[in-house]
């Protein structure tokens, strides 16, 4: 695990104070939503990823509490917000017909999650520190859907992962930009499964 201190170094009650100088005015950058959105949303679609309802057993893979806020670029908070995340689980394999390696799936992954911000524009998810997967940099994927204003949908990405300057994605953006969807994982205390956090920030135009 790659620990560092760049990026969005925010606690959760202050997440829409505490917040770097760009990000009241520049709105997160886009992505592409690639090729493992769900076809059909699974019934358990919850903020957790790491338990399905119908299994005793919990994924595989190190816990990260993802905590957030969606805000306009004025740094006004939004509530209300649909906030999707999806990403592979530890294996490095997407809960999708799509993935080459169903095989290798950890079926304990919800591998999808939906939340909705509540009235500081604030939401969480449970999910497990992302992984690489064939040609790819370790990332979470996102999509914020508020009442009157474009979809955003984007990719958040490990702070300072060794490989993401390999990231063809990664790439093709400017160091603000990077800098606007790099999320620090730090270690999360007081926990008996090892665990981590991190917080992040969404700008909608």
């Amino acid at each position: 695990m790659n620990v560092t201190r760049r990026g969005l170094m925010l606690a959760a009650p202050a997440l829409l104070t505490l917040r770097p100088a760009w990000a009241a005015t520049a709105p997160t950058p886009r992505a592409a939503e690639g090729p493992f959105y769900p076809v059909k949303i699974p019934a358990d679609h919850d903020n957790d990823l790491v338990r399905i309802d119908s299994l005793v057993s919990e994924a595989g893979g190190e816990i990260l509490q993802l905590r957030g806020a969606v805000t306009d670029i004025g740094a006004k908070p939004i509530a209300g917000a649909v906030v999707e995340i999806w990403q592979c689980d530890a294996n490095g394999v997407y809960r999708h017909p799509g993935d080459p390696r169903p095989r290798l799936r950890d079926t304990a992954f919800q591998g999808f999650g939906r939340t909705t911000t509540d009235k500081d524009g604030r939401f969480n998810f449970r999910t497990i520190v992302p992984v690489p997967y064939p040609g790819r940099t370790p990332h979470i994927h996102a999509k914020i859907i508020a009442d009157g204003r474009p979809v955003l949908t984007t990719q958040f990405y490990r702070s300072g992962y060794q490989d993401n300057n390999r990231d063809f994605l990664f790439n093709r953006m400017t160091s603000d930009e990077r800098e606007r969807v790099s999320m620090t994982i730090r270690p999360q205390s007081g926990n008996g499964r090892a665990a981590w956090e991190t917080d992040i920030l969404a700008v909608l135009p």
